[in-house]
């Protein structure tokens, strides 16, 4: 018997990667993508698999967690890090990307494979029957929000991504900033941005005055604590901007041999480096506030703005209470979700959950039942705690080594995150064997 077709809703990071791995499995796809016809206030295009907030997928160390995740991901034959293995960008040891040939990447191979058919409307709906994926993102629209929530009985949260600037490399002060990577790992993949005291605190006080972007009726929220804007930041203390995006730590000025008071860095947007995003600069201050604050920084006092920050609305599902670990729905066997909209927070988490659903679908599509990974990988532990953490605060959560299961025996800590790695994928291997057998 053929496999019945998928209807997948949302061609970002996590719907994108869960179509091409049902593609890959023989299952015909339906993505649907309300862009260009109808943008978000974040997006700037109608690409599938477009970065908003960030062109950094993290690190790729395994000496974090989201390194490991990557791993996995990879072991599973992530479509999405292959496109981003194509667009990267230097960025020391995380894995940084060209938007732009990223998303064409991606598009180019979903639009070309003869089992996926692209629509470019709007679901304004949860399709009543059939196998679904809702991979609709932090954005998604009024209408589908609203039917999640009568679906789910749960109701949707929101709260708020802060996106940072972009300022075009060739003005960028040299003569107040210099390349480098912290601690010299990796290559000089950043272009550091030193302050003084004085210059720190003019720049502190300047992110304090500034006037913010007014919230709107359905824009009032809680702030996500992973991407807090740089102007709330400097408003919990005189340092906390210090001990956070702006820390010096490993990074001395090899013009004078010491460390800055503050640091700014400044990292790759796109492959020709005419681009440089500001890392961990996202804000909600009016364009000319954070235009007035960041020329207060030396190396950015002529710099040109390519695109300014600004914040935006981010939906996602109580998942204790609406999803398996597996990310079937609870109340409906055979509609999953995926991405941010359960619950997790960052890139390669989207992309990893799509992966996990991708598969996850086809099963269903075969007849088969749904698996969930083992809570000694990263993505399992990950899918495990989204859909039963017993927090009565369910917020959005990054891949962290807190999630997975402790290591047998007394280990140090500085050893940890090897031996998680080794035991992660001596699980997932003989997994990943199975799970790629029926894969093209």
């Amino acid at each position: 018997m053929p496999p019945r077709q998928v209807v997948v809703a949302g061609g970002g990071l996590a719907g994108s990667e869960a179509a091409w791995q049902l593609a890959q499995r023989g299952v015909p796809v339906e993505l649907w993508e309300m862009r260009p016809a109808r943008m978000t206030s974040a997006h700037t295009s109608g690409r599938l698999a477009e970065l908003v907030c960030s062109n950094s997928l993290g690190s790729e160390s395994c000496r974090s967690a989201t390194g490991l995740l990557k791993a996995e991901a990879r072991e599973l034959q992530s479509m999405l890090l292959s496109a981003a293995d194509q667009a990267r960008v230097p960025a020391g040891q995380a894995l940084a990307v060209d938007r732009e040939r990223f998303a064409a990447h991606v598009e180019e191979r979903l639009t070309r494979h003869p089992l996926i058919r692209l629509v470019r409307d709007e679901l304004a709906s949860v399709p009543g029957a059939g196998l679904a994926l809702l991979a609709t993102g932090p954005l998604t629209s009024d209408s589908l929000a609203s039917e999640i929530a009568a679906l789910t009985g749960a109701g949707n949260l929101h709260f708020f991504d802060a996106v940072a600037p972009i300022v075009v490399a060739d003005t960028v002060d040299l003569a107040h900033a210099y390349w480098a990577s912290r601690y010299d790992m990796g290559g000089a993949d950043y272009l550091n941005c030193p302050l003084d005291e004085a210059q720190y605190a003019a720049l502190l006080a300047a992110l304090l005055a500034g006037e913010q972007h007014p919230e709107h009726d359905f824009e009032r929220g809680r702030l996500f604590e992973a991407c807090l804007p740089v102007e709330e930041l400097a408003r919990r203390g005189l340092h906390t901007l210090r001990f956070g995006p702006l820390k010096p730590v490993g990074l001395p000025d090899p013009r004078t041999g010491e460390t800055p008071f503050a640091v700014v860095q400044l990292r790759r947007e796109d492959q020709a480096g005419q681009l440089l995003n500001l890392v961990g600069f996202q804000t909600n201050l009016t364009y000319s506030a954070q235009a007035a604050a960041l020329r207060l920084i030396p190396a950015l006092a002529r710099a040109e703005f390519a695109r300014h920050g600004k914040m935006h609305r981010n939906t996602f599902v109580r998942a204790p209470e609406v999803l398996r670990p597996t990310l079937e729905c609870r109340c409906r066997q055979g509609l999953f979700m995926a991405g941010q909209l359960t619950g997790v927070e960052g890139y390669t988490e989207a992309i990893a959950t799509g992966l996990l659903a991708g598969i996850n679908l086809a099963a269903r599509a075969y007849g088969r039942e749904p698996i969930a990974l083992p809570a000694e990988t990263v993505l399992g532990s990950l899918c495990n705690h989204v859909s039963s953490s017993p927090s009565p605060d369910f917020q959005p959560m990054n891949a962290n080594w807190g999630l997975l299961p402790s290591l047998p025996g007394k280990v140090r800590r500085r050893d940890r995150p090897e031996r998680h790695t080794a035991r992660s994928l001596a699980v997932l291997k003989p997994l990943a064997e199975q799970l790629l057998a029926g894969a093209r």
